[in-house]
């Protein structure tokens, strides 16, 4: 498929990817929960494994193993929590199974910087698992998965992405972040926020589950954080010199590249939703 889509260009790749690729996981969402479960145990392991190996390309050495498995029990254990097939006992596992990280660490000789690799380690489970962990959080905030919730979330994060770029393109002038990522513009910015409310207003005509307040205080997370968190990813590329987090996305680049934005916003949304 790699190859035929090369023949196009980089916008019209773009766009073919994101309509096969919104397509699959809307139908994921929508079939059933264990169905969403299974989309998105794939993109987050996908994810820990992106991960890890860009950590590799600057150089350090990473549990890419047992990181990217603990990651997957985190993710696993919040979903059967929430399904009330296991107690929130359960997690308690995840503490002893993490520390034989340490333990790992300690017999390998030929590190010479162990504590640097364990740090990275931990980090790809905090930064990619757990905020997909926390997606679970806000599809059964009601107490039983709504589909809808983490559709309209998604439909937000696109809706901020596209506006972003498109905005960016036409009118974008002054730049954002220049040091960090020269494309980003104000204008972009904007563009994105605007699409992003406008959705957000329309999702709340047509799912009661939340006020249109919350809709809209959603919208606002989903631009603030997921602008910061496409920033951040283009702070890790940067530290290793590379242009995409990886070729596995034609027109978007890795899944990193694809679900930065989501990665920094679901800690502030499932945050919101439990405490409002």
């Amino acid at each position: 498929m790699k190859s035929r889509l090369n023949k196009y260009s980089n916008l019209t790749q773009r766009v073919i990817v994101a309509l096969i690729g919104v397509a699959v996981i809307i139908s994921a969402i929508y079939w059933q929960a264990w169905s969403y479960f299974a989309i998105f145990l794939m993109i987050s392991f996908l994810s820990l494994r992106e991960f890890y190996k860009l950590v590799g390309l600057g150089g350090y050495i990473p549990l890419a193993f047992w990181g990217t498995l603990s990651g997957m029990l985190i993710y696993t254990f919040t979903f059967l929590v929430q399904m009330h097939l296991v107690s929130n006992a359960v997690f308690y596992m995840i503490f002893p199974f993490t520390a034989i990280i340490y333990f790992i660490k300690l017999y390998k000789k030929s590190d010479v910087k162990p504590f640097t690799n364990i740090a990275y380690t931990f980090l790809g489970i905090l930064y990619v698992a757990v905020p997909f962990s926390l997606l679970h959080i806000i599809a059964f905030c009601t107490g039983e998965y709504r589909f809808e919730l983490v559709t309209g979330i998604l439909l937000l994060t696109w809706a901020s992405d596209t506006g972003g770029y498109f905005a960016g393109t036409l009118f974008g002038k002054t730049k954002l972040f220049l040091r960090i990522s020269p494309k980003k513009s104000w204008e972009g910015f904007v563009g994105g926020a605007l699409l992003t409310l406008l959705i957000a207003y329309l999702i709340s005509g047509y799912v009661d589950i939340l006020p249109l307040w919350k809709w809209m205080t959603i919208g606002i997370l989903t631009v603030i954080a997921g602008t910061y968190g496409d920033l951040i990813e283009s702070l890790f590329k940067r530290s290793i010199n590379i242009k995409d987090s990886g070729e596995s996305l034609p027109g978007h680049g890795g899944f990193l590249d694809r679900f930065d934005a989501l990665l920094l916003s679901l800690p502030f949304i499932a945050a919101f939703l439990k405490l409002f």
